[in-house]
């Protein structure tokens, strides 16, 4: 009935083949209690990142009614971004995308309070729509500038980042003095606070790896439950006494605006406002991943569309007093552990986010969770951003240029992690920023993408040698080394030049069993959406079928000639006959291979006794 209701008035999206691991699809909308509990998971799970706009109420020092304010209006705008994206259309990806607090902007956030007052953060966070606003409509032309290794790299380096918090959170680490006689300090370990967050990440394993498709949809919101049940079995849940004068309806206060934010500030908002992007780009990409079984590429029309929508949402409650906003990692895991993508789930969502923000009563609780609980979420939520980067890295074949742009950048976002000396004596608007070990390896790794892209070349040819049969010099030996190298250094596809490699070794032999043409050059071309081989040799152009030159159906091209089928009367006769049938049915064979291996196969002649084989392959 829900599903009957809105699909009337949801933007189509676009048609793709459902993944097999999905419970719940894209466009599919689960029953109603299923619904219910996923849009509770994901509410739940993202109302503890509220923890972001606490953090940075702290460093400005606000009173507990300012905090309320931010909190509601944060709420709102959270609840606003996850409607646009679940709604798609021109204004959202149309996918489950919750929105979090954006902890890229605490420190600078906090900061700008704590200096300018709390007026100025409506200028902070319509800075930051504005930023996010000019870029999207420019992600359809940026494709070179983010493949999947740059993305990959950030996406990773974000699940790392994760870690040193989430731990710090779950285990409940203090510091503590080694002794009276040195200065020495000890990291100690809160055997309270290791118990709530090891029962609540175990909990959430347990159900989202055993439990089966039912409970697999529990996992989050059974360990958040376990954990404020060990916390408050163990008197861990303070202030509880709060809840006691709160209403639970009322509107919330906006914040009266202030402009008066100092150059150094606004600099290092627009720095981090861009360089989150990236970091927008990582969520909507693993989203659209996750809901595409043949995912090849990055659909930056709709990357495009998912940024404007958090740019949009940014700006309308930004006016009001709203802290930025950004994609929440913790429920992109929350989906890969409940196998459901479904955007009905995040129109539900959204509406739990709008009535918890008109709820002063829900959101003074937000603040009672214990921080074991967060960290045992963060760190889940860590694991899953850290292999999902792995993966996009792995789909492309990498060089020396692709190994050291990925390497290094994660070197230096580590360095500056584990030694977060290393930006002092800088400007504080800029050590802010190369404080950062995100900041740190976004800049990197796309600096060191533009910068290995000089000079690699697009186009690439090599002459073929026959006069070595066998080893490292033979013709098969430098097909697949000329493939694999040039598909390395374009950063193509690994499954696209497995099958590229594959399909001109059984090219070189359908020619040589068509005619016994010498092979004479390779030349390759590529860019985000074609991979072309052609192969010159001696001798007549290989006959391809009438439906294969120029179809691109997959189906497309057929090699050798349309021989008669094989006479087994006939190969009795003669010794010459089944030789020259043997090598027809071979030559048949490769055609076979080769039909299924390239999109579309074409040949010509170029005269002077000389033709040529096209081979084109969709990336």
């Amino acid at each position: 009935m829900i599903h009957h209701a809105l699909s009337r008035w949801l933007p189509p999206s676009k048609p793709v083949r459902r993944p097999f691991e999905l419970i719940y699809a894209a466009d599919e909308c689960p029953p109603r209690g299923a619904l219910g509990l996923l849009a509770l998971q994901h509410a739940a799970t993202v109302l503890a990142l509220i923890a972001h706009v606490l953090a940075a109420a702290k460093i400005a020092g606000l009173s507990l009614p300012q905090t309320h304010s931010i909190v509601a209006m944060t709420l709102l705008g959270m609840a606003m971004g996850t409607a646009l994206q679940a709604w798609g259309g021109r204004w959202g990806s149309g996918t489950l995308l919750v929105f979090q607090p954006d902890p890229m902007m605490i420190t600078v956030a906090g900061a700008a309070i704590a200096s300018y007052g709390l007026g100025s953060l409506v200028q902070v966070s319509l800075i930051a729509a504005g930023v996010t606003l000019c870029v999207g409509p420019l992600m359809r032309h940026l494709r070179a500038l983010f493949p999947p290794t740059v993305v990959g790299t950030v996406v990773c380096m974000g699940g790392l980042g994760l870690v040193e918090p989430a731990m710090r959170n779950a285990l409940g680490i203090h510091e503590a003095s080694a002794g009276a006689a040195t200065d020495l300090q000890t990291l100690q370990i809160d055997g309270i606070s290791a118990l709530i967050s090891g029962a609540t990440l175990a909990s959430i394993v347990v159900l989202s790896v055993w439990g089966g498709r039912r409970f697999k949809l529990l996992g989050v919101l059974a360990g958040l439950l376990m954990g404020l049940l060990i916390a408050a079995l163990s008197d861990r849940l303070l202030g509880l006494e709060w809840l006691h004068s709160a209403p639970w309806l009322a509107l919330p206060q906006p914040i009266a605006p202030s402009f008066n934010l100092g150059p150094e500030i606004i600099f290092a908002i627009v720095l981090i406002a861009t360089l989150n992007q990236l970091d927008n780009i990582g969520c909507l990409i693993v989203m659209d991943k996750t809901d595409n079984a043949d995912w090849r590429r990055a659909d930056m029309q709709m990357v495009g569309r998912g940024i404007r929508a958090n740019g949009a949402s940014d700006f309308l409650s930004g006016l009001f007093g709203s802290f930025p906003t950004a994609p929440s990692s913790a429920n992109i895991a929350l989906v890969h552990a409940t196998g459901s993508s479904s955007r009905y789930i995040g129109l539900a969502c959204a509406a739990l986010l709008l009535l918890v923000a008109l709820s002063p009563l829900l959101t003074m609780a937000l603040t009672l969770i214990p921080q074991a609980v967060l960290g045992a979420i963060s760190l889940y939520a860590a694991a899953y951003l850290i292999v999902s980067g792995i993966e996009m890295i792995a789909t492309r074949a990498l060089d020396s240029r692709g190994i050291f742009m990925v390497g290094l950048s994660l070197c230096a976002g580590l360095a500056t992690m584990l030694m977060p000396g290393l930006s002092q004596g800088l400007p504080e608007g800029v050590a802010m920023l190369a404080g950062d070990g995100f900041v740190v390896t976004g800049v990197c790794v796309m600096s060191l993408n533009l910068l290995f892209r000089l000079g690699t070349r697009l186009r690439a040819s090599c002459e073929l040698d026959p006069g070595q049969v066998a080893g490292q010099g033979s013709i098969n030996h430098q097909l697949t080394a000329f493939v694999e190298r040039q598909g390395a250094a374009w950063g193509a596809r690994m499954d696209i030049v497995r099958r590229a490699a594959l399909a001109a070794l059984e090219a070189s032999e359908a020619i040589q069993a068509a005619g016994g043409g010498r092979l004479l050059v390779i030349r390759g071309s590529f860019d985000e959406f074609n991979f072309d081989l052609e192969l010159l040799h001696e001798g007549e152009p290989l006959r391809v079928g009438e439906s294969a030159a120029g179809s691109g159906d997959g189906s497309a091209g057929a090699a050798a000639t349309a021989e008669a089928p094989l006479d087994l009367d006939a190969l009795m006769d003669s010794d010459e006959d089944i030789e020259r049938q043997l090598d027809a049915a071979m030559a048949r064979v490769s055609g076979v291979l080769i039909r299924h291996l390239a999109d579309k196969l074409s040949s010509a002649s170029l005269g002077a006794g000389q033709a040529v084989l096209r081979l084109h392959f969709d990336h």
